[in-house]
């Protein structure tokens, strides 16, 4: 199946090269687009004319709306212009753009700082009185369902993506905001060719190449979680310059590579500014960060108090396509290690290194063509991804459903390869976890051992230099145990936690268990439903004998 790429839109009321948007002053000559045409000021009945303040809000209302975000924070968008969020203040707000233009319309007069916060105060009030309105970071869906990527354009031009093909349009159709972190996606172009011409940078065999593939598709789907791409390989393998490819393939930065942030706020930051993003040079994670990314992947929020107040709260939401490199998958915590995509990369040979000024140079050649060819494979996934199911749900289903699409048009074998490798990844976060290869000595062991947390801690015979994620009481040996339950089971290990002691202390009870073989599961009774079965609405109840 192949999608159809339509031309630029040329609607004679967004295209720019039809409309004269340069406005004219008063004495006949053109100001510079966008800004307001020299006036009078307008005096009140003392001769005077109105504040700077009440001049200021004018002039943005003339030229801009005022909405609130669904986070709480209020944005400018001009009436007559791409359709982009701007801030009210900071660098690239709406503040700066306003005390240009006072200038430029009443010359030899200069707005203050206490004029324009009083006019940013009255537009956040403006803003206020609207319904909140979704505003997107690089990637949105518009009411009827088709995926926009914003090209990140002064001009504000988009990508949108359906089941019937791609094209690129003047105008955006959903809002979106930008950042400083965020550079310009050259326009894409259809030319047959753009997977193999990707395929030639990468040092990774076919079954890796199209996991990637399936994971960049993917990551312009804004509404599910993206498993963070973990690019995993000895020194020389070219990790760091292909995760900051993958990234500029989503969404470009000038920063696509970023330090591990020092704590939550400083990475609420970051994700607050890119929808993609990637970690460099990773080997040990900190249970903070490791819980952050788990939330990130899935679906984050930040509580924060809102700037120049007390008591007033913003509340960040946000979903991430993350990557990270590392040389030991064991570094990952049980619960991220459930939510990756490991690529393994090939030593590249010496004969066929390239240095990094002609890959940049190569890259931004075939990037046109690359992401026209990916949008063609998004868009023969969408058309078939409403009628596809699964026989089973693995933990990232939505995006397993992403996988079996593009596997349904390309013929390809990525869910198969994706579920294996999701497997090679939890033993190897299991044999980095020196706490969770004891309890699976102990288990072998013993094949069934029960007791308390307290107890477990005495059974487990401790390292002679103490891991810092070993358990050192009770209660952070229970929790431990909890967060390693998936990757126990991954290697037939179960753990039970709802029986009690029997004495009056009621101490709550660890069973470790070696999970029965599959022909024993099979011959086992069947277990009772979780859920009672309920009649539907109508079904189910005896109607009241007629008189």
């Amino acid at each position: 199946m192949n999608a159809v790429n339509t031309a630029v839109n040329t609607d004679p009321h967004t295209d720019p090269a039809r409309v004269d948007r340069t406005p004219a002053r008063a004495d006949g000559r053109a100001t510079r687009a966008g800004r307001t045409p020299a006036r009078a000021p307008h005096t009140d009945g003392d001769g005077k004319p109105p504040p700077a303040a009440a001049r200021i809000v004018a002039m943005a209302r003339e030229q801009y709306r005022f909405v609130m975000s669904t986070d709480g924070r209020p944005y400018a968008v001009a009436l007559d212009g791409p359709n982009i969020a701007l801030p009210l203040r900071g660098r690239a707000g709406v503040r700066q753009r306003l005390a240009r233009q006072f200038a430029d319309a009443y010359p030899g007069e200069v707005a203050s700082q206490s004029a324009l916060a009083d006019a940013m105060t009255v537009l956040e009030g403006i803003a206020e009185d609207t319904d909140p309105v979704v505003v997107n970071l690089r990637v949105g869906r518009d009411p009827a369902g088709a995926i926009v990527v914003d090209l990140g354009s002064a001009d504000g031009r988009a990508v949108v993506v359906t089941g019937v093909g791609w094209n690129v349009v003047d105008r955006a159709p959903v809002l979106f905001r930008r950042s400083g972190a965020m550079a310009p996606m050259p326009q894409p172009v259809l030319d047959g060719d753009g997977l193999a011409k990707l395929h030639a940078l990468l040092n990774m065999d076919e079954s890796t190449f199209h996991q990637l593939v399936g994971w960049l598709v993917a990551a312009w789907i804004p509404d599910i979680p993206h498993p963070a791409l973990v690019c995993k390989g000895e020194q020389g393998t070219g990790k760091s310059k292909a995760a900051q490819m993958f990234i500029n393939l989503v969404d470009p930065s000038p920063a696509a590579k970023r330090s591990q942030p020092r704590d939550e706020k400083a990475w609420s930051r970051q994700a607050f500014s890119s929808w993609a993003l990637c970690l460099d040079n990773i080997s040990t994670i900190p249970p903070w960060l490791s819980d952050t990314l788990c939330k990130a992947v899935t679906g984050d929020g930040v509580v924060d108090r809102a700037l120049y107040t007390d008591d007033d709260v913003v509340v960040l939401t946000f979903r991430r396509v993350l990557a990270m490199t590392t040389i030991d998958a064991g570094a990952l915590a049980g619960d991220l290690a459930e939510r990756v995509l490991l690529l393994d990369l090939q030593l590249i040979e010496s004969t066929r290194r390239r240095s990094e000024e002609e890959l940049d140079a190569t890259f931004e050649t075939v990037r046109p063509a690359v992401l026209g060819a990916l949008f063609d494979v998004l868009a023969c996934a969408l058309a078939v991804l409403p009628s596809v199911r699964l026989e089973s749900m693995p933990r990232m289903a939505d995006f397993a459903r992403v996988l079996a699409a593009v596997d349904q048009t390309q013929g390809w074998r990525i869910l198969e390869d994706y579920l294996a490798t999701s497997a090679n990844v939890a033993t190897d976060a299991m044999e980095g976890d020196q706490f969770a290869m004891a309890i699976a000595a102990l288990v072998d062991q013993a094949d069934t051992w029960q007791g308390t947390a307290a107890q477990l801690l005495e059974a487990l015979p401790a390292p002679l230099v103490r891991p810092p994620n070993w358990p050192k009481d009770a209660t952070r040996a229970s929790g431990r145990v909890k967060r390693l339950a998936p990757l126990l089971r991954s290697i037939g290990i179960t753990v039970d936690d709802t029986q009690h002691s029997r004495d009056r202390h009621r101490h709550r009870l660890l069973t470790l268990s070696r999970a029965p073989d599959e022909d024993e599961s099979a011959s086992a009774p069947e277990q009772a439903s979780l859920w009672p079965e309920v009649a539907p609405p109508g079904h189910g109840r005896t109607p009241p004998e007629q008189p």
